[in-house]
């Protein structure tokens, strides 16, 4: 039985923190697959999450939100960094020809035993060694070109 049926991308998770009225209905989607999907993430998400909230986004999330965020997704699965995830993402990468981040990501899945990778940030619909990428907010109606 995997530890995961899906591993959340951090603009998942970063949608989810997200105060931003013209990212209202991400940030629903995103609330809605943390409250109902089995899903796990990796070290290297929660960190690119942490990040991106706290230094990266047009109106910064406090580090104490963030954390006490960070902290209630940690009760999920998470894939830690290894030789062997290291070795298995240079692997994906150089077969598939994706940025090693991605390629990292995809990994983390794999070692999860998730079937499905949730990101806006890769090609939705293609699977990379029986690992599929959907889109949550494909198809998503948003306002403000978000």
């Amino acid at each position: 039985m995997p530890a995961a049926d899906a591993l959340l991308d951090s603009n998942v998770l970063l949608y989810a923190l997200s105060d931003a009225p013209q990212e209202r209905a991400k940030r629903e989607r995103a609330a809605h697959l943390i409250a109902t999907e089995g899903f796990g993430t990796s070290y290297q998400v929660l960190m690119e999450t942490w990040v991106v909230a706290t230094r990266k986004m047009g109106r910064l999330v406090r580090p104490e939100k963030v954390a006490a965020f960070l902290e209630k997704i940690l009760v999920f699965p998470c894939v830690f960094g290894t030789s062997g995830l290291y070795r298995q993402a240079v692997r994906l990468s150089e077969r598939y020809g994706v940025h090693p981040y991605d390629a990292a990501i995809l990994a983390a899945a794999q070692e999860l035993g998730a079937e499905r990778v949730l990101s806006e940030d890769m090609s939705h619909g293609q699977v990379y060694d029986g690992v599929k990428v959907v889109n949550p907010f494909h198809g998503l109606v948003t306002s403000g070109g978000s």
